[in-house]
């Protein structure tokens, strides 16, 4: 089938459906070779188009990545384990605070006891986080 114009078509709608495309033929470096059915003025009858598309696989240098310091920041930040270290001295000076206000109460009641039982008990969760969150997998 020879190729035709885009002139040459003549299309009723002007906005027209592309069913599923057809590969026709074996897919080259730069170039493919697509058949398109799309559907004519008549309601029952479909026209095939044939496309050349060519894709640009070419590697661009756009120059230096503007971001590069902003990543070496954050993976610094990374490797420091800052985030970590803050919430772990934070947990440590909250357990010191309630630590202290639990000892100078005269009486303790059994809220107050256990309200000191969970914050103990979460520095478990808090040091396990803190040490499995190392980087073993890289």
């Amino acid at each position: 089938m020879p190729r035709k114009k885009p002139s040459e078509l003549k299309s009723a709608t002007t906005n027209p459906v592309v069913s599923e495309p057809v590969v026709t033929a074996e897919p080259a470096a730069e170039s493919h070779d697509v058949e398109v059915s799309v559907p004519s003025s008549n309601e029952s009858t479909t026209r095939k188009v044939k496309l050349d598309l060519e894709v640009d696989t070419s590697v661009k240098d756009l120059g230096p990545n503007p971001y590069a310091k902003i990543i070496h920041l954050a993976r610094a930040v990374d490797a420091w384990r800052i985030f970590p270290r803050i919430f772990i001295t934070t947990y440590i000076i909250l357990l010191y605070k309630c630590v202290i206000w639990y000892m100078e109460l005269p009486e303790p009641s059994m809220e107050q006891s256990g309200l000191i039982s969970i914050v103990v008990g979460a520095g478990a969760a808090w040091f396990g986080l803190y040490t499995g969150s190392s980087k073993s997998n890289k």
